[in-house]
């Protein structure tokens, strides 16, 4: 951080150096403030654009979840009569979304996703959430 911090002030300090002994050089004094301030804008952005492709190549982004990946008990999916989307609503309740959550991330309904998590009490003979997903993680059927 302080390394670029360094860089950019020693650029400015000579791109400012090389624009004043080119006016005063080669008398060029009919450029208007705004030329200058666009060729350092200019400058800094394409500086900008290296620094950060600098900073950032060669890193791989992180996923979320490091563990490997999880297969749902088809055996018992099929036992309890879960639908793909109830199982989908199920796994969302999970990680602790809302039901406006819930419906935000699968383009559904708030009415639907209501109608989702009662299929899924239903099926999972249970009154609660905590208690659907306590059960669907006996039933491996979530992570």
């Amino acid at each position: 951080m302080r390394r670029s911090i360094i860089l950019y002030g020693l650029s400015l300090a000579i791109l400012i150096f090389v624009l004043k002994v080119l006016e005063y050089r080669y008398l060029v004094h009919d450029l208007s403030l705004e030329f200058y301030i666009g060729l350092i804008a200019v400058f800094f952005a394409v500086l900008g654009a290296w620094v950060g492709w600098r900073l950032t190549r060669g890193k791989k982004i992180q996923r979320l979840s490091s563990a490997p990946e999880f297969k749902a008990n088809e055996d018992k999916l099929t036992e309890t009569g879960l639908s793909r989307r109830e199982l989908d609503v199920l796994e969302l309740m999970s990680k602790g979304n809302s039901n406006q959550e819930i419906a935000d991330t699968l383009f559904l309904s708030l009415n639907t996703v209501k109608s989702h998590s009662s299929n899924v009490f239903l099926k999972l003979d249970v009154k609660r959430r905590t208690q659907a997903i306590q059960r669907a993680k006996e039933l491996h059927l979530i992570p």
